[in-house]
């Protein structure tokens, strides 16, 4: 049983990241904006709010400090994405071209500012946001060893975003405006919505969420920060396609590819897998190739919404 909360425990640090990154890249693309920089927003955000948690963690500790370091990646995020926001709205660029600049710029950005501030490029910092068992909570039977011991508020934040998310995209006046923006630009347009700004909006939170996602990915695997998420900025578009666009789907998608990267990075303790013959690489291989795999089942069901350009110049509204 211990094997089982632990594998689940494992999960929930590399399914939620998932999350929250996939989430913001469906806001983005909802709104008619292709946003494959998810890779370098986590970067810049997982760089800046680690960078703030080293330079005040002799002061501040605990959950508050990760609280504001929270808010610090959500704000460098959102300002990153601003490039791909202006790029792709008011410039016309090419989203994949602007996408794929911004991933190239914003690992080289954090190694080098790095190491002119401290010397080495990794940014190290004190794990004390570490839960070893929430109050009354983690010790209810069978869930509490689950999800309340051995856990980060990280956790909880991934669930309430994703909540907040489901509501704000299909329950929302926000929401409609932005799924219209992104499927029919034209009828927005025609009823005074002004397109440029709703768009401007989904990146923005798409920036703000793939910030976070950095921070949540670094903090419950690691004590340093070099410069890199793992890929996790890619396979988090994955997450989005396979679950396509749509927030249900986007939790089920992050959480399968969850369990994929636990059996990847966890196989030495759990005795099952330890004891079988196969190399360490092909364990390590698992989540790519779950990743092909899938999107090669779905790709032929699955399309994406509408990204269309935008049908007025600006200012014009």
């Amino acid at each position: 049983m211990n094997i089982f909360y632990f594998i689940i425990q494992q999960t929930m640090f590399f399914a939620i990241p998932l999350l929250i990154v996939a989430l913001g890249g469906m806001f983005a693309e909802r709104s008619g904006v292709i946003n494959i920089a998810l890779e370098g927003i986590m970067v810049m955000g997982a760089f800046i709010s680690i960078f703030f948690i080293n330079v005040f963690q002799d002061s501040l500790s605990g959950q508050g400090l990760l609280i504001l370091a929270v808010t610090i990646a959500a704000v460098s995020g959102g300002v990153f994405a601003l490039l791909h926001a202006f790029a792709s709205i008011n410039l016309k660029a090419d989203q994949t071209i602007s996408g794929t600049a911004l991933n190239m710029f914003a690992p080289a950005f954090a190694v080098f500012a790095a190491r002119m501030v401290q010397g080495v490029q990794q940014v190290q910092f004190v794990d004390t946001f570490h839960i070893n068992k929430v109050p009354i909570l983690g010790d209810i039977p069978v869930i509490g060893p689950m999800f309340f011991q051995n856990c980060y508020i990280t956790t909880y934040l991934g669930i309430i975003i994703f909540i907040i998310s489901a509501i704000v995209i299909s329950r929302t006046k926000f929401g409609l405006r932005l799924r219209a923006c992104g499927e029919h630009p034209q009828a927005a347009d025609s009823v005074g919505i002004n397109v440029y700004k709703i768009r401007y909006a989904g990146v923005i939170i798409s920036g703000a969420l793939a910030g976070i996602g950095g921070l949540v990915f670094v903090i419950p695997t690691s004590t340093n920060f070099n410069g890199s998420v793992a890929g996790y900025g890619f396979l988090a578009l994955a997450v989005l396609i396979f679950g396509q666009w749509r927030t249900k789907g986007i939790i089920r998608a992050a959480f399968f590819f969850g369990i994929m990267k636990t059996l990847a990075s966890t196989y030495s303790g759990i005795p099952v897998l330890k004891d079988l013959p196969i190399p360490n690489e092909v364990y390590k291989m698992i989540p790519y190739v779950a990743t092909l795999v899938v999107l090669a089942c779905v790709s032929k069901n699955s399309q994406a919404p509408k990204a269309e350009g935008i049908p007025y110049d600006k200012g014009s509204r």
